[in-house]
């Protein structure tokens, strides 16, 4: 503990340092988020082709895929193919500096690559600001860190990859048993009682409409806000996931002129209500059993 009270006895430079952190994450956040479909697509084509040639003489070789992960290759134009130097990768000044075009075709890069930057940076510092400079605050920063990743990833292809969800799952039930910010049984019983209420809405859904109403990464990230705040946030996170999902689902379908059944992911609402109870989940509940006459 005497790492966090050095950090406590520098609070603005703890500070800076998380925010510019933050700043650089972001821009990597963006690579997770672009790739980490691509890469599970291509992993399912290989696993498919596998499948589709077992009738193959067993001399047929299978091309190998072209590498493609996180690291390779390197950062590049998607126009272009012009590779990204250094300076143009500066988080946030770079797409300042260069008005938000590359710098050798010209085309437009999307504003959501700062944006992210940006939000990134934010929600590494409310932590710091909510709950001071204390280990539950770095665990916080890391489980916003995974939501957004998780969110911008749902929003862009209806997926919630397990190697983020279950991870995120994991390290909820190992910070609470190590630092017991709950107790590790209420911890348990959230991850198990959040993955059983979305699985039993989908089966519901599924037997009296014949159609599916979510995936299976929704139970599993449910299960995951269950292991950092307990079973008890679970019904809160489950009402306001649906309430701001429905009024916000509502809202885009008609702006876009969808119709109701349009799919929409809900991985971003959970996302959502599970960092917002998070941070004002004790102030909403409380709240709440006051106007209702319980205190």
């Amino acid at each position: 503990m005497n790492f966090f009270v050095a950090l406590e006895s520098a609070p603005a430079f703890t500070i800076t340092v998380i925010g510019i952190l933050g700043l650089l994450l972001g821009s990597f956040f963006n690579v997770v988020i672009y790739r980490l479909p691509k890469m599970m697509e291509a992993n399912w084509r290989q696993e498919c082709e596998y499948l589709l040639n077992d009738d193959q003489p067993e001399s047929a070789t299978i091309p190998e895929p072209e590498k493609f992960n996180l690291a390779v290759p390197s950062s590049h134009c998607p126009s272009c193919n012009a590779p990204v130097k250094a300076w143009q990768n500066i988080p946030v000044i770079s797409y300042a500096l260069l008005r938000g075009r590359c710098a050798s075709c010209k085309v437009g890069i999307s504003l959501r690559y700062p944006l992210i930057e940006v939000i990134t940076a934010l929600i590494s510092l409310v932590p710091l600001f909510v709950f001071g400079i204390t280990p539950y605050a770095f665990a916080i920063i890391l489980f916003s860190w995974l939501l957004l990743i998780l969110t911008v990833i749902d929003i862009d292809h209806q997926l919630l990859p397990d190697q983020l969800t279950l991870p995120l799952l994991w390290l909820g039930l190992l910070y609470n048993s190590v630092f017991e910010h709950i107790p590790i049984s209420d911890a348990l019983w959230g991850a198990m009682a959040g993955y059983m209420i979305l699985w039993s809405v989908f089966w519901l859904f599924k037997i009296i409409t014949g159609k599916e109403g979510m995936g299976y990464g929704d139970f599993k990230l449910l299960a995951a806000l269950g292991a950092w705040l307990g079973w008890q946030y679970l019904p809160l996170i489950i009402l306001l996931s649906s309430v701001v999902g429905a009024v916000c689902g509502g809202i885009i379908l008609a702006v876009r002129g969808k119709s109701t059944s349009t799919p929409m992911p809900f991985g971003p609402y959970l996302a959502g209500a599970g960092w917002i109870a998070v941070f004002w989940g004790d102030t909403i509940i409380n709240s709440y059993l006051g106007m209702a006459g319980f205190r």
